[in-house]
């Protein structure tokens, strides 16, 4: 969807361009430098390095999106776990880690089996949680960051032009190149902040109110399973935080497929 998103943004906004042959006055490197050098400058100096460098990352994601669990499929494995470690016991388990469909979950099968307890887990688990929502609030941030400061500076790079535009108002040649520069400008800050910027912040929260769902539906399957209940009752406990998560607020951002 990022692919035919871009192609279909890029090719709407080229159309219009071309169609008012327009596309030759906006090839301005001047307007270009100053919008992109200074959001990244601005991002530079607002995120510590520890937060930038996950950038690269984060674009590669935006093209590879990560392959995860659906939250379906997590709760038939543990309806499966519930029901084997009925039969054969918690240490029967062992074996489930190396094809457990998310890393979360083979941690969690991992601290049962060393006997770890109940409130011990859960608070391990919280503690995963809440780092993993940060980090991923920091990158999005990152990038809502970008877009928020984008169109300030393609404001300025309009001031500029003006100015310029009055410094040489007798002379028309040096006018016009002015004037481009002051179009131009407002042209590149908007639409980064609003077809870049913003658009990857957002599909980046995307990605993190799933793997968050993923993490505390893993979370309560592993304690329902420490707590020996009935398979049925895993399903049903499961299946009613998903709908309590859709009803709290989580289905503006993301629908559990069918």
């Amino acid at each position: 969807m990022t692919l035919v998103g871009g192609s279909v943004g890029i090719g709407v906004v080229l159309f219009i361009l071309a169609a008012g042959h327009m596309t030759r006055f906006l090839l301005n490197p001047q307007a270009v430098i100053l919008i992109f050098g200074g959001t990244l400058g601005s991002v530079l100096i607002s995120y510590p390095w520890s937060a930038i460098r996950h950038v690269p990352n984060a674009l590669l994601m935006m093209l590879r999106p990560p392959k995860r669990p659906s939250p379906q499929q997590l709760i038939s494995s543990f309806v499966r776990l519930a029901e084997k470690a009925r039969r054969e016991g918690l240490d029967s388990l062992a074996p489930e880690m190396a094809s457990a469909p998310h890393p979360f979950m083979a941690d969690g099968i991992q601290m049962m089996l060393d006997g770890l307890d109940a409130d011990v887990i859960r608070d391990r688990f919280e503690r995963d949680i809440t780092a993993t929502r940060h980090r991923h609030h920091q990158i999005s941030g990152i990038f809502r960051s970008a877009g928020t400061y984008a169109p300030i500076f393609g404001l300025l790079g309009t001031l500029i032009g003006v100015v310029d535009v009055l410094r040489h108002i007798t002379s028309p040649t040096a006018l016009g190149s002015a004037m481009s520069v002051a179009m131009t400008a407002s042209f590149y800050g908007i639409f980064s902040a609003n077809f870049l910027f913003l658009p990857i912040a957002t599909k980046l929260t995307f990605y993190s109110d799933e793997e968050t769902l993923n993490r505390e539906l893993i979370a309560k399957g592993v304690l329902a399973l420490l707590q020996g209940e009935a398979p049925w009752l895993v399903s049903r406990k499961l299946e009613g935080y998903m709908s309590y998560y859709l009803r709290r607020g989580g289905a503006k951002r993301y629908q559990v497929p069918a």
